[in-house]
């Protein structure tokens, strides 16, 4: 357990036609933040989530081509392999409100999106492999 101070907190608008993931990504290494919170609202063009196969140890993906509401998008910033990483959780809604969701991925298409960012400061939260689990986490 590490305790931390809130650093700076971010409210922005993302891009339209940008990737949620890559934009909230690129916003955490333009302001240099490297262990944070994430949380985003507002609506995609397509998505792609991910559900962790826990035999296989592996991440099956899944494309949803319709645009969808982001009821909430939760995550959190560390540093992987030396660089920082966002790590988060969508879940979506289409017109007739049924709601999915997952691991956002890469490839989920902003129609429009505000987010924001809050910076912990203190020690960077890195991330390693876990061999119970095969996925990359807290250590």
């Amino acid at each position: 357990m590490t305790e931390y101070e809130t650093g700076k907190i971010i409210l922005t608008g993302l891009p339209h036609n940008s990737d949620l993931l890559e934009a909230i990504t690129d916003l955490a290494r333009r302001e240099k933040i490297s262990t944070g919170t994430i949380m985003a609202i507002g609506a995609v063009q397509r998505a792609r989530i991910g559900y962790y196969d826990q035999s296989a140890r592996e991440y099956r993906e899944q494309d949803i081509e319709e645009p969808m509401e982001i009821t909430s998008c939760l995550g959190n910033i560390s540093l992987k392999d030396g660089e920082i990483f966002v790590h988060a959780h969508v879940t979506l809604a289409d017109r007739e409100g049924r709601v999915m969701g997952g691991h956002l991925c890469a490839g989920t298409i902003i129609f429009a999106a505000e987010c924001r960012i809050a910076e912990f400061k203190g020690e960077s939260l890195k991330r390693g492999y876990d061999e119970t689990t095969g996925l990359s986490l807290w250590q």
